[in-house]
C-alpha cells in the first residue's frame, strides 16, 4: 500500500493538528524537540480503508527505539532543550521527571520503556485528533480511497 501517498495530500489537516496538539505535548514529558523526533519515527496508517464507517488512524510506533538516544542527548542538552526553560530543574515533575526517568534517575526504573509507552499513547492521540479534523473537514472518505490505492 502507498501509505505515503494519502499522509502528502493531509498537509494542511496535519499542521493544524500539530497546533491544536501542542497542548498535549506541553504537558507530557516530552519538549518540543523530542516530540518532533518522535513524529519522525511513527508512521500513520488507516486500517480497514475499504470502509470509511470502520476505519481508523493508528500510528506505527513499531520505530520509536531508532530515535530513543537522540531524545536521551536532547534532554542532557538542559535548559536550552525546553521551552521556557522547563529543564531548569525547578519544576518538581512533569518533564524533569520525564527526563529523570528516561536517564534512569527516577524512581521507577525503565525509563526508556516508560517513554516509549508515553510517546505511543501520544501519537494515538494525535492520529485520533487527525481523524476528527479529516472527518470535519469532508476529507475523510476520499483520504481512505487514497490509502486503498
Amino acid at each position: 500500500m502507498s501509505d505515503s501517498d494519502w499522509t502528502d495530500r493531509i498537509a494542511g489537516e496535519r499542521m493544524a493538528v500539530d497546533q491544536q496538539f501542542n497542548e498535549q505535548v506541553k504537558a507530557s514529558s516530552f519538549s518540543s524537540q523530542q516530540w518532533g523526533l518522535v513524529m519522525t519515527a511513527v508512521e500513520f496508517e488507516i486500517e480497514n480503508p475499504e470502509d470509511p464507517d470502520a476505519a481508523r488512524i493508528v500510528a506505527d510506533t513499531s520505530k520509536l527505539s531508532s530515535v530513543m538516544p537522540e531524545m536521551e542527548r536532547v534532554a542532557n542538552q538542559g535548559p536550552m532543550a525546553g521551552p521556557g526553560g522547563d529543564q531548569s530543574g525547578n519544576s518538581g515533575g512533569g518533564l524533569l521527571s520525564g527526563v529523570k526517568d528516561a536517564l534512569g534517575l527516577g524512581g521507577s526504573g525503565g525509563g526508556d520503556k516508560q517513554q516509549k509507552e508515553e510517546a505511543a499513547r501520544l501519537a494515538q492521540a494525535y492520529a485520533e485528533q487527525l481523524q476528527e479534523k479529516l472527518e470535519s473537514n469532508g476529507r475523510w472518505k476520499s483520504v481512505c480511497e487514497q490509502a486503498q490505492g
